[in-house]
């Protein structure tokens, strides 16, 4: 198993260091300057058409919001909590910089996804919908070559996301909860196996239901989790108020000077931040991975431009928001100049990541340890209080994000896995899917977390090699020279 692991330990960085985030920022330039940085110009467009309702009575399909909302359940999951301090950790502070540069092109390259998954989405006898990369990957590769590519792409991301994915989730999920436990001096160690049963049937209960269900459930339960995470971390930044000007000067200084925390030269150091922030960057949005296009072929939609806009506030939430929030959070309090860190911050030889080490924080408590001192500030200065209050409150948000993320990528993974068994394989999918919901929560080990980041690389490549591609048919109203009016839209032609 641990030389298993090492092997794939080495594949992913290799991928997600190296090839992953030349594609991916390839491809979102590409895309920027193609549609003539329709992020810029279109979200606005975009954030009015979420709550626009369908004029054909959302009968072949979802709405916008729906769509939306699946599709953020999907990239707002535990990895804006987790991906955002193990940016800071390793890459230091600087490194949430280059993630913004990372989401403003991920932006334009799900806009492109979104349009592709309309533009080639079919609609069966039963009327259900049927999009996403497998079906744009055969139109920009016709025959045995676009087929074998296709099928690539659904294999990974079957594996990726409705298998090992729900496995890595529940897990994160019952982790989190042992540790509420934990904090009040109870071990619950030998009884994860009842959150596990509880996990796999709430989850079968959603899922068997098909799309229409998880739209239902995605768009009362994505609002609630987004608010109640803004909520409480408006409430940090409150208490940390006189902090934030030095927290948003960390993250500009060191994107430029990151050697001055986490050491080295100036060379290698700059290429970690960047490196760090790019790869954490892309697997929170998911832009470009070939994720959310599924959610996003289901809207109804007259033109798939109004949901390509739609797609781009989906990356726009997820980072700029709630990864932002996260990273202040973190920032505001344990850089905090009486925070824990507060001794190596500007320091030449410094080493975030092993001073942290030596602390013990990692990515996965570095948040929950900021929201416990806040609220052992608010309780004033009862540690045992606060760390109760923090503890619980984190651990509500993560399982708010995590279930969310295994409902919507258990519905991307069917709809691959029906692309490649037919739809009378639904019922086997859903066991198994459910089974590894259950299996993630009484036990996970680092190959399974290597292994679903290895599926999660995969499944970019055909993806990326698609968009660049079938660009055409995304670029065809901006070839036109069709002029944006006032509003952002495309209807008016020179």
């Amino acid at each position: 198993m641990e030389f298993l692991e090492k092997i794939v330990g080495t594949i992913n960085d290799y991928l997600s260091g190296y090839i992953l985030v030349f594609l991916l920022v390839g491809v979102g330039l590409y895309y920027s300057i193609k549609t003539r940085f329709v992020q810029v110009r279109c979200l606005g467009e975009g954030f009015k058409r979420v709550f626009k309702k369908s004029d054909k009575g959302e009968k072949k399909g979802l709405s916008s919001f729906q769509a939306l909302a699946t599709a953020v359940a999907a990239q707002v999951g535990t990895g804006n909590i987790v991906g955002a301090c193990g940016a800071i950790l390793i890459g230091g502070p600087g490194a949430i910089f280059w993630m913004w540069i990372i989401a403003f092109l991920g932006m334009a390259t799900n806009y492109g996804e979104a349009v592709l998954a309309q533009k080639t989405k079919i609609i069966d006898e039963a009327g259900e919908v049927h999009g996403g990369p497998v079906y744009y990957i055969k139109k920009a590769f016709t025959g045995k070559f676009g087929k074998a590519l296709a099928g690539f792409f659904a294999v990974a991301i079957t594996i990726a996301l409705g298998f090992i994915g729900a496995m890595v989730q529940s897990n994160s999920i019952t982790s989190n909860i042992a540790g509420v436990f934990e904090s009040f001096g109870t071990d619950i160690s030998s009884f994860t196996w009842i959150i596990g049963i509880l996990l796999a049937l709430l989850t079968g209960v959603i899922v068997i239901g098909g799309v229409k269900r998880i739209a239902s459930v995605t768009e009362k339960l994505v609002p609630v989790m987004a608010i109640l995470y803004i909520v409480g971390g408006l409430l940090v930044l409150c208490v940390n108020i006189k902090n934030i000007p030095g927290a948003f000067g960390m993250i500009f200084k060191y994107a430029f000077v990151p050697n001055a925390i986490i050491g080295g030269g100036i060379g290698s150091a700059l290429v970690k931040a960047i490196q760090k922030g790019a790869q954490r960057g892309l697997f929170s949005n998911e832009a470009g991975m070939g994720s959310t296009p599924h959610a996003h072929a289901q809207a109804d939609v007259k033109d798939p431009h109004e949901q390509g806009v739609v797609a781009m506030v989906g990356v726009f939430i997820d980072t700029f928001i709630v990864l932002t929030l996260t990273a202040l959070i973190v920032l505001c309090t344990l850089y905090a100049p009486d925070g824990p860190f507060a001794g190596i911050v500007g320091s030449a030889d410094a080493s975030f990541s092993a001073q942290a080490g030596e602390l013990s924080f990692t990515d996965g408590n570095m948040v929950q340890r900021a929201f416990q001192m806040t609220f052992t500030t608010i309780f004033g200065g009862n540690s045992a209080v606060g760390n109760a209050v923090g503890s619980i409150f984190v651990a509500v948000c993560l399982f708010f994000f995590a279930f969310s993320t295994i409902i919507s990528w258990n519905f991307f993974g069917k709809i691959n896995f029906n692309y490649l068994f037919g739809k009378k394989a639904t019922i086997a999918y859903s066991a198994i899917a459910i089974v590894c919901v259950f299996l993630g929560s009484i036990g996970s080990n680092g190959l399974v977390w290597g292994l679903s980041d290895m599926f999660n690389n995969l499944m970019v490549i055909p993806n990326v090699i698609a968009l660049f591609a079938i660009g055409s048919m995304v670029f065809e109203k901006f070839d036109k020279k069709k002029e944006i009016v006032a509003e952002g839209s495309l209807d008016t032609e020179k």
